[in-house]
């Protein structure tokens, strides 16, 4: 059985699936045209020293994202 979390809660160096994106309008397109959509695969890289933004690899690219807007995508933890 697999837990739903938001992207904020997953460690450096986890990787996730990412299931659902909760925001809607344009912070969701923007989501969606950087990679994340439902089905792929996210690792955080690193945290920034204040813990914000953080550095994503999705599709091959690193992506920063505010917790803000990391907090709206919902993954699961691939173990």
């Amino acid at each position: 059985m697999s837990v739903s979390l938001a992207l904020t809660n997953i460690s450096v160096g986890k990787s996730a699936k990412i299931t659902d994106i909760l925001t809607i309008g344009k912070n969701r397109r923007r989501l969606l045209d950087l990679g994340f959509i439902p089905g792929a695969t996210v690792t955080v890289i690193r945290r920034s020293p204040s813990g914000n933004p953080t550095a994503y690899l999705i599709k091959g690219g690193l992506i920063a994202l505010r917790n803000e807007d990391a907090s709206q995508i919902i993954v699961e933890i691939i173990t």
